[in-house]
């Protein structure tokens, strides 16, 4: 009697966790040797996965496992490069609103004048623009098209 009392209670529960329909309950234990640890821990790395057994089991069954490498430089220096647009948009803003201004509220002689000053500016923000765009081809050419052949070379 004191059985089927016992049932009824734990049928009537809502809480808790809920019975898994399959639970896993047989275990495995392996041992690596340091190199083979190491060569372990490397793989389990480039998955990207976070649990170690889920990372062990696909790699039993075959499952395809997805490498993403996220490369902090290169990230680092595409958000540069991009608030650096942000910026050079920013003065194209300010540039034409300046000329605006100085039109509208200068004589002849004195407009001329500022915009003289505001033209060499112009120039040096080109010859940056121009040296900027330069360091990014250097950096794709020397670093991203490099680590692209060597990761290349070591699939194959």
């Amino acid at each position: 009697m004191r059985m089927e009392e016992n049932n009824k209670r734990r049928t009537r529960r809502s809480t808790g966790r809920k019975p898994k329909t399959d639970p896993a309950v047989f275990r495995y234990g392996i041992k690596l040797t340091s190199e083979e640890n190491g060569n372990f821990e490397l793989l389990f790395e480039k998955s990207g996965m976070k649990q170690r057994a889920r990372f062990i089991k696909a790699m039993i069954f075959g499952r395809e496992m997805k490498v993403v490498r996220i490369d902090k430089a290169a990230m680092d220096y595409y958000i540069r490069l991009t608030n650096f647009y942000h910026q050079f948009q920013a003065i194209g803003n300010n540039y034409n609103q300046t000329v605006k201004a100085v039109k509208s509220n200068f004589g002849e002689k004195r407009a001329f004048a500022l915009l003289r000053n505001l033209e060499k500016a112009t120039i040096d923000l080109v010859v940056l623009s121009k040296r900027i765009i330069m360091l990014t081809r250097e950096f794709e050419e020397e670093y991203l098209i490099k680590r692209k052949k060597e990761e290349q070379q070591n699939g194959s």
